[in-house]
């Protein structure tokens, strides 16, 4: 009970949070469904839940960080459009603010968890969502940006992908998807030459492609998670490029095209300072994703 506002746990009701969601993300209503189903599949050894009304007409999706576990994440916050105005996100957030206390979090961000995120943070379209974060005392720090991607063959020239993968296999490097048999291989590159997290990405995403010399691999990129990245000793031959379109613009009815939708995001921005106040779950973080630019902010907890 927060208030005069029950909630519950609605970690076991992935498939009604989906249909919350797509109802409640006017911007994301057609992919709102598989986010939360990302988020409600993370890394093992993530803590997590979700909280909702009885009616579940608003919840709000919460996890500790595996890197630290004093940090706590909001990961989505939805409230149906029929039952707004009446405090229900608000008192969610208050509801997940006492569950991160309660398992040890001092510091709270509303913004991405790697590697299991639906976004950096909270795109600026939705104003009423940032409205509310500001109005419980949350404060703008910094800014962020996500690029689009038009996947509609209007927009996507794959004869001229065709043409730099070809151009690419002249000069030695090999740009393919990765196949079911390939992907623990890459998984292993990305551990090797980043971290942990990006490899769980690398194995998770539903798309993956990588570049390879001589029977090695020196770069990849997946989508829907996952992050494009190039060995930092391999040559630039224009291979990151490459793999990054033919990622986003395959052959037709392959890959990326293949998929759900006709838009793929990058998503990026700088690092997120980290603030905190005593007492409470600490400062909190909203960091806002509009496809431009995009700001950041904490709050006293």
């Amino acid at each position: 009970m927060t208030g005069n506002l029950s909630v519950r746990d609605a970690s076991g009701d992935v498939a009604a949070l989906g249909e919350l969601a797509a109802a409640a993300l006017a911007f994301d209503a057609a992919e709102a469904p598989r986010l939360v189903a990302r988020l409600a599949a993370p890394p093992a050894d993530r803590r997590w839940t979700a909280l909702a009304t009885p009616d579940l007409d608003a919840a709000v999706l919460t996890s500790v960080s595996t890197r630290d576990p004093s940090v706590g994440h909001i990961d989505l916050l939805a409230v149906h459009p029929g039952a707004r105005g009446a405090g229900r996100g608000r008192a969610l957030v208050e509801a997940a603010q006492e569950w991160l206390r309660g398992e040890g979090v001092t510091t709270v961000r509303v913004a991405g968890n790697p590697p299991c995120y639906a976004w950096p943070g909270v795109d600026v379209r939705y104003t009423a969502a940032a409205c509310l974060f500001e109005s419980l005392g949350y404060e703008r720090e910094q800014v962020a940006w996500n690029m689009t991607a038009d996947l509609s063959g209007a927009a996507c020239d794959e004869g001229a992908v065709a043409a730099d993968v070809e151009r690419l296999a002249g000069k030695g490097v090999a740009v393919r998807a990765a196949g079911p048999g390939e992907r623990a291989a890459v998984a292993a590159f990305v551990r090797d030459e980043w971290n942990e997290s990006w490899a769980w990405e690398a194995e998770q995403a539903t798309g993956c492609h990588y570049a390879s010399r001589d029977g090695e691999i020196i770069g990849f990129a997946a989508w829907g998670p996952g992050p494009p990245g190039s060995a930092p000793w391999a040559p630039p031959r224009g291979a990151r490029a490459r793999r990054r379109r033919r990622a986003t613009a395959p052959l037709p009815g392959r890959d990326a095209r293949g998929g759900p939708g006709e838009r793929a995001d990058l998503l990026g921005g700088p690092p997120a300072v980290l603030l905190r106040s005593g007492g409470g779950p600490g400062r909190a973080r909203l960091l806002a994703l509009p496809p431009g630019p995009a700001v950041t902010a904490g709050c006293h907890g």
